[in-house]
């Protein structure tokens, strides 16, 4: 099962992810992340800032989890603006190398297959970084997708589209479709680090890492990866059932291992 990581606030998990990815990249200069939007990982982004001064990150690769479909790449919530704003520019990573999916609606049958060979090209993902909806969605694999589904495009939620409303000025600005990696692709990362953040990630949490393995709840893939680690706060850990013996596991993790 996924190693669960029980923390007092999202500053802390940030800054444990962070001193995860920067091993990494002292490790490996060529690192490949999967990056992920919303507020989730940002205490990771902040984290990182001052911990990469001095580290090397001209050869670091970074593929977005997912893009709207039909937004322009220019608008400030489309996901290469906000991968832009909120970490290529922070952290001084090369933005050539950092890649979105297209979601341009020109050869938007294509997309989804010209992403997963990009990065088939760039050697896989390293470490994906990944948050979990009140749904149980990763990236936009919404309830109902296949554990083995790659990159496509798919139809959001009412609830999905409901949730991100708060970055645009409507509901009826959120986009109806997006191209997001699929669960399978997903699944392919070599280190796969959840995060969840607030008691209304408390069940889906409780249902990803303790619940039955389901496509009815997305975020339950994880517990078919080899190397998976959840990091919560007290309140997404509310529902978990063995709380106490995941914090006694990581107390008595040898440090070497990381996370």
């Amino acid at each position: 099962m996924a190693e669960i990581v029980i923390v007092r606030d999202a500053a802390e998990a940030g800054a444990l992810v962070a001193d995860e990815i920067v091993r990494l990249i002292r490790t490996n200069p060529e690192t490949v992340l999967g990056l992920a939007t919303g507020s989730t990982p940002l205490p990771v982004y902040e984290a990182l800032r001052p911990r990469v001064a001095g580290v090397d990150l001209s050869h670091v690769r970074g593929f977005a989890l997912d893009e709207y479909v039909g937004i322009d790449r220019a608008h400030p919530e489309s996901y290469r603006s906000v991968i832009t704003r909120e970490v290529v520019e922070p952290l001084g990573l090369d933005p050539a190398r950092i890649r979105t999916p297209d979601g341009s609606p020109e050869g938007i049958e294509h997309h989804g297959d010209e992403y997963e060979a990009a990065i088939l090209e760039a050697g896989g993902i390293d470490l994906q970084i990944l948050g979990i909806g009140t749904d149980g969605h990763i990236g936009f694999n919404e309830p109902g997708s296949s554990f083995a589904s790659q990159t496509r495009v798919k139809t959001l939620t009412e609830q999905t589209r409901h949730d991100n409303a708060r970055f645009f000025d409507s509901v009826d600005d959120v986009p109806m479709h997006c191209v997001t990696q699929g669960l399978g692709t997903i699944l392919r990362a070599r280190h796969l680090v959840l995060l969840a953040f607030g008691a209304g990630k408390a069940d889906a949490v409780a249902g990803a890492v303790e619940g039955p393995v389901t496509a009815s709840l997305p975020g339950s893939a994880i517990q078919l990866h080899p190397h998976a680690t959840v990091v919560v706060d007290e309140a997404a850990a509310a529902k978990l059932t063995r709380a106490d013996y995941y914090r006694y596991a990581f107390s008595n993790k040898p440090d070497w291992q990381g996370i």
